[in-house]
């Protein structure tokens, strides 16, 4: 079986990517930016929070080792998808809590985990996490890749 493409938003790209690297079954991840409207654009232009894009980590996995919906069980556990353009420290538009689905299948698959994560009961405000169909991935320069690999875990 071929592998697949996910793509989230949960706050800074830096842990979301350590998070999902840690996976089994995720063979491979690059951060960048999703959903905005400037071409090609760098870190220094998203983090100016006028260019519409999402801080992402774009994660292949292999399907026969881990699930669409393991995927997202790890989403929404790595950060607060109730906060609203921000997670933590970070705050603007690029921080935005976002599931961008690869196919008709993903996005019905993540509209249904959302409901059962509002209806669990799990947190207290409503889930701002945004569902999106992907768009064009910008990869982010060489030094935002497998940052805290190189950095010890330190942002």
């Amino acid at each position: 079986m071929q592998p697949q493409t996910a793509t989230f938003g949960a706050g800074c790209f830096w842990g979301v990517e350590a998070a999902f690297r840690a996976v089994d079954g995720v063979t491979d991840t690059a951060v960048g930016f999703m959903g905005g409207t400037v071409p090609n654009p760098s870190y220094e232009r998203v983090c100016q929070g006028d260019s519409g894009h999402a801080e992402v980590c774009q994660v292949q996995f292999d399907p026969t080792r881990v699930t669409y919906e393991q995927l997202l069980t790890a989403f929404w556990k790595m950060h607060d998808p109730t906060q609203v353009d921000r997670q933590g420290p970070d705050v603007g538009r690029q921080y935005r809590s976002v599931i961008f689905a690869h196919s008709p299948e993903q996005e019905r698959t993540a509209r249904a985990s959302k409901v059962a994560l509002e209806q669990s009961g799990t947190h207290q405000r409503l889930v701002a996490t945004t569902i999106e169909p992907a768009q064009t991935f910008s990869r982010a320069e060489d030094e935002h890749q497998h940052y805290h690999e190189k950095h010890g875990g330190v942002c």
